[in-house]
């Protein structure tokens, strides 16, 4: 969290406000001192625009364009047929964009 927090180039202080909590209280948490609840880890999480797998170390993808987790969550939620589909066109598209760029 402290790690995101900074990139974010946000303080404890600023982050605290925009929880409702003290910056003791974000310290701890950095500190792994005390773990939030879920509903506090969501509102870190929405505060320095990650997901809750994120922030909790779950997973290794830190996407910050909404507009792009939201198409692949849409692609997500598709039949495993039209996921197949995407997937497919997508790895068309990237093929032939590295040729390009490597003929030009």
């Amino acid at each position: 969290m402290a790690q995101v927090r900074r990139e974010k180039d946000m303080s404890q202080d600023a982050l605290a406000k925009a929880l409702d909590a003290t910056p003791t209280t974000i310290g701890r948490y950095e500190r792994d001192e005390v773990k939030p609840s879920i509903d506090v880890a969501a509102k870190i999480a929405t505060a320095l625009d990650v997901s809750v797998d994120y922030l909790i170390g779950n997973s290794d993808t830190f996407i910050k364009d909404k507009a792009l987790l939201k198409r692949i969550n849409g692609v997500l939620a598709l039949s495993d047929k039209d996921r197949e589909h995407v997937f497919a066109l997508m790895d068309a598209f990237l093929r032939d964009t590295k040729a390009k760029k490597v003929y030009s």
